[in-house]
Formats: structure tokens, sequence, C-alpha cells
């Protein structure tokens, strides 16, 4: 059996045998450091993998022709409770601070189901889905009946997550905003460049939401960054400067805006599940639909999607 079905119906156990009572290393990507009802693994063979906790639907590792490419701290936190510092988190309904709940929303920090267990393809590209529904803790927050499904793709050369969003409440819409908070793993920050974003509006959270218009072609991240760039129409690319075949292009739909963010020296000191000196092996591009609320009506659906595409070859680490 491939390792991409080794795995039965919900609470997952996985046929390989791992000890369910194991508990992880800190910032493990590997799936045997994991109880088994707490990931699943999409397997493309050949080095190709991801690895999805189902806290918070958190894709905690993706290695394309074995190289990791997806940033997780080594100081972060596997209780449940506390959103996994690193991966692909998932923010839903809110992004940032909320006032009805904890920043970011409340997808991330709750236990995820297997909707569809992982399944290959003709062309062997491997899918699953996982899915969150409203509940009493999600009500007592956000009074709101929904339902989330979070679809996963691995391809030979891509990975591609989908967002869908239902409004199962009887009569009443909602607002909503959402993000995929994907940490991009690195060589080195400094050696590190941005582009197409040049010419796109801003909002620096760092100057008080001031807003400004990006000038560079290539965005050096050397200072904390926290920029959400509105309307962004086209491919954003990391290149791993000065070696321009290494980089990793990133593309959305329906997300017309990008986060781009580092805390830099001074806010990875005052982060307890954030190593000091790990701003400098990461950056955060993350695509998502934040600077103008989603309205939903009842019995609707919103999908969106970001395709994460080495070009060439995968970071050096």
């Amino acid at each position: 059996m491939s390792d991409a079905l080794s795995y039965s119906t919900c609470p997952i156990k996985i046929v390989r045998g791992h000890r369910t009572e194991k508990k992880p290393r800190m910032a493990s990507q590997k799936a045997e450091d994991y109880p088994n009802e707490d990931v699943m693994v999409l397997n493309r063979e050949k080095g190709t993998s991801v690895l999805a906790h189902l806290f918070g639907a958190t894709l905690i590792s993706w290695k394309y022709r074995g190289v990791e490419n997806i940033f997780l701290s080594t100081k972060a936190v596997f209780d449940k409770k506390k959103a996994i510092r690193g991966g692909i988190p998932l923010v839903f309904p809110n992004f940032g601070p909320w006032s009805l709940g904890p920043q970011h929303g409340f997808a991330r920090i709750k236990l995820w189901a297997v909707e569809q267990q992982p399944s290959v393809d003709g062309n062997g590209d491997v899918t699953a889905v996982l899915s969150l529904t409203d509940d009493d803790e999600t009500r007592a927050m956000w009074n709101h009946k929904f339902k989330l499904l979070y679809t996963i793709i691995l391809k030979e050369d891509s990975l591609t997550t989908k967002l869908a969003v239902h409004n199962n409440n009887e009569k009443d819409s909602f607002d909503f905003t959402c993000l995929f908070h994907t940490y991009f793993r690195l060589s080195n920050v400094s050696n590190t460049a941005i582009s197409g974003l040049k010419g796109i509006t801003f909002s620096d959270k760092i100057e008080g939401d001031k807003e400004d218009k990006e000038t560079h072609e290539e965005i050096s991240v050397d200072k904390n960054y926290d920029r959400v760039y509105r309307n962004v129409p086209g491919v954003v690319k990391i290149t791993k400067c000065p070696i321009s075949d290494r980089q990793m292009e990133v593309s959305f739909s329906n997300l017309p805006d990008v986060v781009l963010w580092n805390p830099w020296d001074e806010k990875a000191k005052v982060m307890s599940d954030f190593d000091d000196l790990e701003y400098l092996r990461m950056v955060c591009v993350e695509g998502g639909s934040v600077s103008t609320p989603n309205k939903l009506s009842c019995g609707e659906c919103f999908e969106c999607q970001q395709v994460l595409k080495p070009s060439f070859s995968p970071f050096d680490i």
C-alpha cells in the first residue's frame, strides 16, 4: 500500500505502526514523532511530501525532492491550545486582533477532522481534505453556523491549498476575513529578496497602518516587516540572491491581499515560542482576503486558493 493511502478513517491510524503515545520533539517535521491521530501524510514519493497537523489544519512540512521548504520554530508548542508557530496556519474568521476571540480567529486553534483521506490520482498527485464545523465553542465567540473545507493537493512540482467557506445559517449572512499564514524556510533572510510587489499600495502596521506604495522591484527584508499589500495582481517570488535560480513562486486565486511579515530581532526575543535568532531563517508571504471583509449570505460558499511552486531548485538549507 502507498504511504499516501496508509490511513484508516478518522481518528487516523497509521498502518506503519508508529507509537501513538509518543510525544513529539519540538519542531519535528517527521510523522513518526507525532501521535498517529494528530497528523496526516501526503506522500508523492521521490522525496516530495506534506505533513499536516490536525490541530489548526497546520501544514508543518512540505518537502520537494527531499528539501524542506516550510519553516517550523524550534520552540513551537504542540499542546493543542496554542497556535503552532510555523508551517501554514489558517486564519479564519478574523485577521489580526479580534474583539470576539483570539487573534487571527479560531481556525488555527481548533482540531480539524479528516473529510477525505489522502488519495492518489492517475498522475500520481495526492489530494486530501480536512474540515471544520461550528460547535459550542465557536458559536460562543462567533454565533454562526459554518463549514470549512481545506483541500491539499500535492503535485510533483507544486503544492496547492484551497479553502472553501460555507455559510450554513438558516437566514443570516456573516462577514469574515481569511488568510494562509505561510512560513517559508530560508538559509538566511539577508540573502533573500521578495519580488512582484512593485507599485502595489500597502498598509504598514509598524507605522500605525500608514499607507504607502512599494517602489522596490526586489524587497530586502532587513528589519521588522508587517505589511498588507492590497490588490496584488500577479505572482510573488521569493528569491535566494545572488543565486537567481533558487526561488519560490507564490500565486493566488480570490486572495487579493499579500501580507509580508518578519518579526526581526527585538520582537523575536519576546516571543516565547520563537528562538531569538530564528527571524534569520524565515519569511512569511501570506495570501489572504483581509483588507475588506467578505460578506457571505446563507447557503453561499466562498472559495480561494494558494499555489506554491519551486522554480528550478528549492531553497538551500
